[in-house]
């Protein structure tokens, strides 16, 4: 799978038409979790029901029979996706925060402690169209979307060369709206391997907020702190906002400022963990690292904004993407006392957090992150043989951005 984003440019009006057909979207999704939620306990809603309903739902709203009817559809599923991810943390006893929602088959509205209860969006930023409803010009530089929400033909600015790919092999084409204006992203059904020789090396990554990484060969990869480093203007720029009368132009042009320094902040974020990932799996046959929960590490007030600035979920995924790209092994293992065990004698040695080097009675001394980096490698060599290979969808693209692995990577 691979997915090619480009910049679009047109006219106000289309831009209106954009932002038109993100809006139904929006409804359509949220009418099918109402359907949901609603509906009979004998009666099955699924999927297609989901999909069938959003036939009704052009039948009974003019705006959204000018969407075409693929969109439509697309729409429904993502009601469908908040919908089935319920019932894998239901299944999974995932705990959550607690949300009043409106037990199935019943009128009453009561305290439902499972996590992840689809709740109804305001803020959605993208429409998808799957094979209808576009038609690209032949020089593929230009996109024209054929339904009756009036976008029109939009030019498409960016470096990727689509032409080198088949229109068929397109399987769907979306359009988001961004701080600092709309992409058009297209996503194409092709095999991306691309197998590296083999190097003979393996190695062990432990995650911190001091340094981006620790591997087991002793390097410390700088933390670039991008958040802390232009906290200051962010929080400049904030204080405009408020500054501000609430719905005049001034208060929207500085609510689009601040949104932009925080979409910068997310693209160096992406690309500095794409670029580390990388190198480190092009480098080595094995990639060890900690199968953390950083959800529940978040929950920690005092390191969240450290930890979300280090930004280690994206960087794991990143890994298990070109693990699986470049044809090579990405192992997840417990972090279970990989700091306190000695990588010597195996001898737990018990520390705080403050305590930043390893001394053991055996004579083994460490910095604290290149033991546990150690210990972890450790732990990957034998779970090598029982563990299958990572399993990670990704995507290439110039850009990466924020539904299932790659929708989270997406978009």
């Amino acid at each position: 799978m691979l997915v090619l984003e480009y910049k679009v440019k047109g006219k106000k009006a289309q831009y209106t038409a954009i932002d038109d057909a993100i809006r139904t979207t929006q409804f359509i999704r949220n009418k099918a979790i109402r359907y949901w939620r609603d509906a009979d306990r004998a009666l099955k809603v699924d999927k297609f029901a989901l999909n069938k309903y959003s036939t009704q739902l052009r039948k009974d709203f003019p705006f959204v029979t000018d969407l075409n009817s693929m969109a439509c559809q697309a729409a429904a599923e993502r009601g469908w996706a908040a919908i089935s991810r319920f019932y894998d943390n239901c299944k999974s006893k995932k705990p959550g925060k607690k949300a009043e929602n409106a037990v199935l088959g019943s009128p009453q509205v009561k305290r439902f402690s499972k996590t992840g209860f689809p709740r109804f969006k305001k803020d959605c930023r993208s429409v998808e169209y799957k094979t209808s409803g576009w038609r690209l010009h032949e020089t593929k530089r230009r996109i024209t979307f054929t339904d009756k929400k009036g976008i029109g033909e939009l030019k498409l600015l960016g470096k990727w060369d689509l032409q080198t790919y088949d229109v068929k092999d397109i399987n769907r084409v979306r359009l988001i709206c961004r701080a600092d204006g709309y992409y058009a992203q297209f996503c194409i059904v092709v095999n991306a391997v691309d197998t590296q020789p083999k190097t003979g090396q393996e190695i062990g990554l432990d995650v911190g907020i001091n340094s981006f990484y620790s591997d087991s060969n002793g390097h410390h990869e700088p933390n670039p702190k991008f958040l802390r480093k232009s906290e200051t203007t962010i929080k400049k720029s904030q204080r405009r906002i408020y500054k501000k009368v609430k719905g005049s132009s001034g208060r929207r042009k500085a609510r689009k400022l601040y949104a932009k320094k925080h979409l910068t902040i997310s693209r160096q974020r992406n690309e500095h963990a794409k670029r580390v990932a990388r190198c480190v799996v092009k480098s080595n046959d094995l990639v060890a690292y900690e199968d953390l929960r950083v959800s529940n590490m978040v929950k920690n007030h005092c390191l969240a904004k450290s930890i979300s600035d280090a930004s280690w979920y994206l960087f794991r995924q990143w890994l298990e993407y070109f693990a699986l790209k470049f044809d090579k092994l990405a192992v997840a293992v417990p972090p279970h006392y990989t700091s306190q065990k000695c990588s010597s004698c195996g001898v737990i040695v018990k520390k705080s957090l403050s305590t930043r080097t390893h001394n053991c009675s055996c004579g083994c001394e460490l910095h604290r992150d290149v033991n546990a980096a150690v210990n972890i490698l450790n732990r990957g060599l034998q779970a090598r043989d029982g563990q299958s290979r990572s399993n990670a969808v990704g995507v290439g693209i110039s850009t990466l951005v924020g539904e299932s692995l790659l929708e989270q990577i997406l978009t």
